[in-house]
């Protein structure tokens, strides 16, 4: 019966205030539609960030020269320090923490052709470790670079996705031979299509790769581009990279505590960083979307004051008839917490279609696809109830505590 009572006097106070009503529910709709929003599309972007790094490969570090910083053994300072093929099978002969580990050829402006199609493309000369590394996987029917491709120099070429696409469209392209500056190349496996940061040296959807002895063979490359590695436990990768610098520096007669002498770029360090930043990146949201609530929950108070206004001879009539503090208190309460809770759920139903609609635009490669996560939903209706109580609260204490004498009077 209450209820029933409650309801209608919501509905009659709500027409009486249709603008005011309308501009406080949009204020709470948008509030809650910015939490959900802002944390679903956090948490997505956070997502394709790991899914990009995990493309670059997981626990691997890429190194190459640098020039040394410090005086050695009767060495100066600033010698470049110049790492070839034979580098990385020392390493993996002295360190016996070291997993994997492969030099890494390079040579942009690459001239690629298949009957009437050319591109110019990065072409990399590799170990066959590389791909497991890297994350790099063929397509069925196809296969990598093997042992016996770099032991006997053998003209075959692994090629990324997209460079498929450039040479042959739609045709097959395993089987079939490719010219690659004026040197023809069997095609031996094609990319599987996956995502990757791009920061390192380009894409590997464009990429030709191809064994690094007969990179060197045919180029009479000495020195390599840069070199990766990966220990067998990633919890070493410190105690390895030390190593690295001991075993390099008594070769290079370097400073093994010379920094600049070797640059090294750790994935695992980037991804530690990056979880942290997302971490205080998503808290940033919720207190941007928290604030954006809590500018609703002023509308949702300010109105609440108006209506105690309008009905404070009422509230007069039945407190001199029996009402009690609590019964006037939870009035009031309830008035807010409907408003609340309407907003609330126009809200996260407007968000949940947002992040239906949105994988339509075909943007998931550089935002990532946004998610309403179990936790991203508890938060939302945590602030939304907090911002609704304190909202009502305050104008439901004022009327419940309404001399009767002097609202009747008013």
């Amino acid at each position: 019966m209450h209820l029933f009572m409650y309801i209608t006097q919501f509905l009659k106070d709500m027409r009486s205030q249709k603008l005011r009503t309308l501009l406080t529910l949009f204020g709470i709709i948008w509030g809650t539609a910015a939490v959900v929003l802002l944390l679903a599309f956090g948490k997505g972007l956070h997502a394709q960030n790991q899914k990009n790094m995990h493309g670059i490969g997981e626990s691997i570090v890429i190194m190459w020269g640098g020039r040394t910083s410090k005086p050695y053994t009767g060495f100066g300072k600033g010698r470049p320090i110049r790492l070839r093929e034979e580098d990385a099978n020392l390493l993996k002969r002295e360190i016996k923490q070291m997993g994997g580990i492969s030099p890494e050829y390079s040579q942009w402006s690459t001239h690629m052709k298949y009957k009437k199609n050319a591109v110019t493309q990065n072409m990399v000369g590799i170990y066959p470790v590389f791909g497991e590394m890297r994350n790099i996987y063929a397509e069925m029917g196809g296969r990598f670079i093997n042992k016996i491709d770099l032991e006997k120099r053998k003209r075959v070429v692994f090629i990324g996705d997209q460079l498929k696409e450039d040479l042959f469209g739609k045709d097959e392209a395993i089987g079939k031979y490719i010219i690659i500056d004026n040197v023809p190349f069997l095609v031996i496996g094609v990319m599987k299509k996956k995502s990757q940061d791009s920061s390192y040296s380009g894409r590997d959807a464009n990429k030709a790769f191809i064994p690094a002895t007969t990179f060197a063979s045919i180029y009479g490359y000495k020195y390599i581009s840069n070199m990766i590695f990966k220990p067998k436990d990633p919890r070493e990768t410190e105690l390895v990279k030390e190593q690295v610098y001991k075993v390099l520096g008594k070769k290079f007669k370097f400073n093994p505590e010379d920094k600049e002498a070797l640059m090294m770029w750790d994935t695992t360090e980037m991804q530690k960083f990056l979880t942290m930043f997302f971490i205080a990146f998503r808290v940033f949201l919720v207190v941007i979307g928290t604030f954006t609530l809590i500018v609703g929950g002023i509308g949702v108070s300010n109105i609440m004051h108006v209506v105690v206004e309008e009905r404070t001879r009422e509230v007069g009539i039945k407190m001199s008839l029996g009402a009690k503090k609590a019964h006037v208190l939870f009035q009031f309460l309830f008035e807010t917490l409907v408003i609340t809770f309407i907003g609330g759920i126009v809200g996260f139903l407007f968000s949940l279609t947002v992040v239906k609609v949105f994988p339509l635009l075909k943007l998931e490669e550089y935002m990532g696809t946004p998610q309403i996560t179990l936790p991203a939903a508890l938060i939302a209706v945590s602030v939304l109830g907090i911002v609704g109580l304190i909202s009502g609260y305050f104008p439901a204490r004022r009327a419940a505590n309404l001399n009767p004498v002097q609202a009747l009077k008013l």
